[in-house]
């Protein structure tokens, strides 16, 4: 069982670092997994034997500006030189596609973690009813009135730097200020995990951590923005189950509060299968926390309903 990267090409014009894993058995689904900011989609492998182990198969890509994905307009920490927003989008179902024509006509489930999270929301608007099921996991798509002070800075910044520049002021908005919201934090980087091996493996990781660009943090906005537009969102399928993940001590979502907001949005759009699964102590990586296991469990769980729901 391997889940080495291979290229694949985008019609976005990059060239994919994505990865494979065939279930265990008679597969009942294809799992697609959207990474989160600053990080990569080998990070997931976790998670993707586990779900292999219960009948899944599984894909993950590295996005543009991040990994092994390698795109003429996308550095590290750029998605592109211009509507990088779109291209993520273009990707994620380039991958949904080759997953399709590699594994077969398979319900077909998109989860994303933190910006994956907010991808994968994107992902299934551009899809509507085409996914049998939605997961989104630690992020924030509730940024309200903060999306233009954001704006702001990044406009201020942007006078004295190239769009391509990584965000100082942005970096220190939000890493660094999440790391300051943990009590006796022993690094810089505990707002991630309970754990603290969890914690170094990620420090200690080359292509973790890097801040992102001026670009790229503008087309995260976008991103959220059309993630929360309730006309795109009530263009999916109001039965879509949706399955949501959040912690109580993560700094990333207000601790958990844009998660919330997010349930009561499906919620007042009268979506009739969201679900949540909230860990008071939780903090932002669910699947590198204390708990990961169950929370791998409760995922494969509520996948395998969706799976024997789509038939």
């Amino acid at each position: 069982m391997e889940f080495q990267a291979e290229t694949l090409s985008s019609p976005s014009g990059a060239s994919l670092a994505w990865r494979r894993l065939a279930a265990q058995g008679e597969a009942r689904a294809t799992v697609q997994i959207h990474h989160g900011l600053s990080e990569h989609a080998a990070r997931y492998e976790r998670f993707a034997r586990h779900l292999a182990g219960r009948g899944f198969n599984v894909v993950a890509h590295d996005h543009r500006g991040h990994g092994a994905t390698t795109a003429d307009d996308a550095p590290a920490g750029v998605f592109a030189s211009s509507k990088g927003w779109a291209a993520v989008i273009d990707d994620a179902q380039a991958v949904e596609t080759a997953a399709r024509q590699h594994f077969g006509t398979l319900p077909h489930i998109v989860f994303g973690h933190s910006m994956g999270g907010v991808i994968a929301m994107n992902h299934a608007q551009e899809r509507k009813g085409e996914i049998a099921g939605l997961a989104v996991w630690n992020a924030n798509l509730a940024l309200g009135s903060r999306a233009n002070l954001m704006r702001t800075v990044l406009g201020i910044e942007g006078l004295f730097k190239k769009a391509t520049a990584p965000s100082t002021w942005m970096d220190a908005l939000a890493f660094k200020a999440w790391g300051k919201q943990v009590k006796d934090a022993r690094t810089d980087f505990d707002w991630l995990s309970r754990i603290p091996d969890e914690v170094d493996a990620y420090i200690n990781d080359p292509l973790c951590g890097a801040p992102a660009s001026i670009s790229l943090w503008r087309d995260f906005i976008e991103l959220v923005e059309r993630g929360s537009d309730e006309n795109r969102t009530r263009m999916m399928r109001l039965d879509l189950p949706i399955h949501m993940a959040a912690g109580g001590e993560d700094p990333a979502t207000d601790k958990g509060e844009a998660m919330d907001t997010l349930k009561a949005r499906l919620y007042n759009a009268r979506f009739i299968d969201a679900t949540m699964r909230f860990d008071p102590k939780g903090r932002h990586e669910t699947l590198n926390d204390e708990g990961y296991e169950q929370a791998m469990d409760d995922f494969a769980n509520w996948a395998e309903r969706v799976a024997a729901q789509a038939g």
